[in-house]
């Protein structure tokens, strides 16, 4: 899988796209959302979060750069949007994140990527043709993600024909 696509037509199937590929996610797993303001990575973060087992609401952090959710693993949501240098990255220790039993969710994470470790699932987020369209393009780097790519197009697959 170099790239996958998926086209969402709510945010209830945003959500569960995400809790497809919560079936993936391991700990130590770094997940970097990008794309359109207002797109969906929140809303998909919150399906994360609720397949995770994660039960407080899930917030945006964009004014607190970062919130700790615990469930089966913690899930890590990071939002670096208001950051204005490249070296504020580092203050994030998101390097440490992933060492322990948590998943790290970075909102706008494809503007830090340089400066992350080179093992990541990247979703992006754009609109679609209609209103509430929205097209999920997934790509992995590094060995990790790309180990895991067929896992991830068989979860999905799976998670199309099952009945709602």
């Amino acid at each position: 899988m170099s790239e996958l696509r998926l086209t969402t037509t709510s945010v209830e199937e945003t959500q569960a796209i995400a809790a497809a590929f919560a079936a993936v996610v391991q700990a130590g797993d770094l997940v970097l959302l990008a794309g359109d303001l207002g797109a969906g990575k929140t809303a998909f973060t919150k399906g994360l979060a609720t397949a995770l087992g994660v039960t407080e609401p899930v917030t945006s952090p964009t004014f607190t750069l970062a919130q700790v959710y615990k469930g089966r693993l913690t899930l890590n949501h990071l939002d670096v949007y208001r950051l204005e240098q490249m070296a504020e990255v580092v203050d994030l220790a998101i390097p440490e994140l992933l060492e322990g039993n948590s998943v790290t969710v970075v909102e706008w994470g494809d503007v830090v990527a340089p400066a992350l470790p080179a093992n990541f699932m990247e979703i992006e987020f754009t609109f679609g043709e209609g209103f509430d369209d929205r097209v999920l393009t997934f790509r992995a780097t590094g060995t990790a993600w790309t180990a895991r790519s067929r896992a991830l197009v068989e979860v999905f697959q799976r998670s199309q024909s099952a009945p709602c």
